[in-house]
């Protein structure tokens, strides 16, 4: 059986659209399952796919993988003919520097603006927190572009996995208008110009399921 991707609605949830977006960027060979958020059943409904009762999860070889960087390890391990991570030792310690950066931070950014695919570009006001988070990343995009991204329009030249991180905050620095630097913009332009990010808005924009909490920002 092909391997099973399980993910939360294409409007909203961030952490599925990291390993979706890599895996369909590759050619990677799998199928997806959403499984609706905020559903009186979607705790349950999950736990029959993930231990954690959250998604993504990576049905494969008899095993469930969970966590989105976990996934994108796995992918690049079991798919060495493409380059998931930058082939050169120094650039991928730091892809996966910044990945997990990402994973681990920028709490208030996420707080405050969740991701929404189908959100109209409206600028609101943030706070300080959130201001510093955009700054960081900013900061980041701009020297990881600098130093490694002289092949393309992306962090290291070519997407990698630390691109599908970043994924959810290009749409949030995106739809809530907060970025701020030329650079950046130039970056989340490429993003949002790929393929694969295309093909999963326009599944975004299929769904049927429309959450306030998030419509409401």
């Amino acid at each position: 059986m092909a391997p099973r991707l399980y993910i939360g609605n294409k409007a909203y949830s961030s952490w599925s659209l990291r390993p979706w977006l890599a895996m369909t960027h590759f050619g990677l060979p799998f199928e997806d399952e959403v499984i609706p958020l905020d559903q009186p059943t979607t705790h349950t409904d999950i736990l029959r796919h993930s231990p954690t009762g959250t998604v993504p999860a990576l049905a494969v070889d008899g095993i469930v993988i969970w966590e989105s960087l976990a996934i994108l390890e796995y992918c690049a391990d079991r798919h060495s003919e493409v380059a998931i991570w930058p082939k050169d030792a120094n650039a991928r310690a730091i892809a996966r520097s910044v990945s997990s950066e990402m994973h681990a931070g920028f709490g208030n950014l996420r707080k405050a603006c969740p991701m929404n695919m189908r959100r109209a570009v409206r600028k609101i006001e943030v706070s300080d927190a959130v201001v510093a988070d955009v700054a960081r990343i900013e900061a980041l995009w701009a020297a990881t572009r600098h130093d490694y991204g002289q092949g393309g329009p992306f962090l290291f030249g070519a997407f990698t996995a630390a691109d599908a991180m970043y994924a959810p905050v290009v749409n949030r620095l995106h739809v809530y208008d907060l970025v701020q630097q030329p650079g950046s913009r130039a970056y989340m332009e490429a993003m949002m110009a790929l393929p694969a990010w295309q093909a999963w808005l326009e599944g975004a924009k299929a769904e049927p399921w429309f959450l306030d909490k998030y419509e409401a920002i």
